[in-house]
């Protein structure tokens, strides 16, 4: 696998402010080392364990919602990451909105770790480069 694109964190601050501006709830980081470490997480997992981008991606959602670094919207914020992330790597998500309700909320509640959110998504989505 070629080095992924990365989510800088401007991007995710982004992301956070437009889904709150869309959703409501209270801006603002409450934790930025804890947002740091959310954003290094991936990129750890990809040098030392050879992950995949469907890995990566719920690493990403993983550490945003157990981290919980904003004052309010990490769930949400956890999952458009994962969604970008595989976006700007060529995997395109097809879950309904419900099911990827649901799902998020149980990662976030520990009823499912990173690796079955890693699987979800991998059923969940399209790899535009390798159809």
């Amino acid at each position: 696998m070629n080095q992924p694109k990365w989510l800088m964190q401007s991007v995710i601050e982004t992301i956070h402010d437009l889904q709150i501006a869309e959703h409501g709830g209270l801006s603002g980081i409450r934790d930025e080392s804890l947002l740091n470490s959310a954003l290094t997480r991936p990129q750890n997992l990809y040098e030392y364990e050879q992950a995949d981008l469907y890995e990566l991606a719920s690493a990403y959602a993983s550490a945003l919602v157990r981290n919980h670094p904003f004052v309010d919207g990490n769930k949400r914020t956890a999952f458009l990451a994962s969604y970008v992330f595989l976006n700007i790597n060529g995997i395109i998500f097809t879950a309904p909105e419900a099911e990827t309700t649901a799902i998020v909320i149980a990662l976030a509640s520990g009823d499912i770790d990173q690796v079955q959110y890693a699987t979800w998504l991998k059923q969940h989505s399209v790899d535009e480069f390798n159809q």
